[in-house]
């Protein structure tokens, strides 16, 4: 039976362990696209009004380190369903590569436990049509045909790219549709608030679950706030007193929170609430100054770096997790975590095993929200094209490479003969003190981790994984 509020709290975590035995969850996975670690009234946003993301940070687990798998959209949204970074699974950066049919996908998983499975909102992870134009890749790069329904979902209501977040059907910037299985995609009910339209589905697909008694995995990947953003006339009347482009963003993202809000409701009226892994995050961090279409407004607080840098702006994002039934009592956990988390964590909660075994990146965050002090056993790597980082490093000074562990993080060119970085994190969050001329002793062996990692990427880059 389900633990009462009273008994977790005199048991904590043995007691969650054998509670996840008695009975899986339910799991939503939710993420917005290009928000900021600072674009959330929790994380302390002078004006953005976020109150059901505040509400989920007040009552649930508040991740205060929470990283994307990577700096860009594509390969993060890769590692939240496989648990592996992306350069283990071939798509190193956005509009490229797809997921490889030999990768185990939490979809297949999930399903093979009797689960409801269905994807709603931004793909990104290979093209939805090999007949039409659709996108920035659809129907032209054949060889990276990878839609939802082939990586374990049943349902979906998925686009290939970025939608516009008011009347998504309009001044797309790449045309492209919201695909609902082969060769069919919808067509009623794409006008207003896109976050809106993308929860209508998402709630369908929950109610219809609940209602067949089936436990359901749903995967929300919002477009809110990526470009091209843009706000519905009341949501901009929030914020009349800002410029054009401050409404548009701050009032995309209110936008967005008010669906999160819609679906904690949902769950509650459903009495699916209790016994479901509601999760929260961003794929990277804010844009930056956008040539031909102003200053882009997202914030990454005081963290140094934006999208496409392996700094904290870049890669750490908002992260949150409500699971009633499980975690009774508010929790801040201060050691890392990461979206490579998610799948381990939740075939945990689910008791479903890997089909096979291969490399993992992430960790089973069951004890780390449900005790306090918890450290992570392992590192955490990251690594983004020359491309990218190359623009950045112009920019920002970013090298392509990093490691962060509980307290230090290190960032490298690692193949080149460059000076490497390191920072404090416990001290310094914003990387404003290089410390690595001061601490060799630190950087030494994290950049022997951080070779050892990159070289079982590389194995597994190159399908050596697949020999199972």
């Amino acid at each position: 039976m389900p633990l009462t509020r009273r008994e977790w709290l005199k048991a904590g975590a043995p007691a969650l362990a054998a509670a996840q035995a008695a009975e899986p969850p339910n799991v939503v996975l939710c993420m917005a696209d290009d928000l900021g670690w600072g674009d959330t009234g929790y994380n302390g946003h002078p004006y953005l009004q976020t109150p059901n993301l505040d509400a989920m940070a007040a009552e649930g687990v508040r991740f205060d380190r929470f990283y994307a798998g990577a700096p860009v959209c594509s390969p993060t949204r890769g590692s939240v369903l496989t648990g592996r970074h992306p350069y283990r699974y071939g798509i190193y950066t956005a509009n490229a590569g797809h997921m490889r049919p030999e990768e185990f996908t939490l979809a297949e998983i999930l399903r093979t436990r009797g689960y409801a499975t269905g994807h709603f909102g931004k793909w990104h992870l290979g093209t939805l049509t090999n007949d039409v134009p659709d996108g920035r890749r659809g129907g032209r790069e054949k060889e990276h045909y990878a839609p939802p329904w082939e990586n374990g979902f049943d349902e979906c209501f998925s686009t290939e790219v970025q939608m516009p977040t008011w009347n998504p059907m309009e001044n797309q910037a790449f045309p492209a549709r919201y695909w609902t299985g082969p060769a069919r995609w919808a067509t009623t009910n794409l006008e207003g608030d896109d976050s809106r339209v993308i929860m209508d589905r998402a709630v369908d697909f929950i109610g219809r679950a609940v209602g067949g008694k089936r436990r359901f995995f749903a995967v929300v990947w919002f477009h809110a706030p990526h470009l091209p953003v843009v706000a519905g006339p009341a949501y901009r009347a929030r914020y009349a007193k800002f410029s054009d482009d401050e409404q548009h963003y701050y009032g995309a993202i209110t936008a967005l929170d008010e669906q999160m809000g819609r679906l904690r409701s949902e769950l509650r009226r459903l009495r699916a609430d209790a016994n479901t892994m509601l999760w929260f995050c961003s794929d990277n961090g804010p844009e930056g100054p956008v040539a031909g279409v102003g200053v882009h407004r997202g914030s990454a607080g005081a963290l140094r770096g934006r999208k496409r840098s392996l700094f904290e702006g870049g890669v750490r994002a908002p992260g949150l997790l409500e699971w009633p039934a499980r975690l009774a009592k508010p929790r801040r956990v201060g050691a890392p975590c990461s979206t490579v988390d998610y799948l381990p964590t939740i075939l945990a909660a689910a008791r479903a095993p890997l089909p096979a075994p291969r490399p993992l990146d992430g960790v089973d965050l069951t004890e780390a929200v449900g005790t306090s002090g918890w450290q992570r056993p392992r590192p955490i790597g990251f690594r983004t094209p020359r491309g990218n980082a190359a623009a950045e490093a112009a920019r920002l000074g970013s090298p392509d490479h990093a490691l962060i562990d509980n307290r230090y993080k290190l960032l490298s060119w690692l193949d080149e003969e460059k000076a490497d970085l390191l920072f404090d994190l416990a001290a310094d969050p914003g990387e404003r003190f290089d410390l690595a001329a001061k601490l060799p002793g630190v950087v030494r062996p994290m950049k022997k981790t951080l070779r050892e990692w990159a070289e079982s990427c590389r194995r597994s880059d190159e399908g050596q994984d697949y020999s199972y």
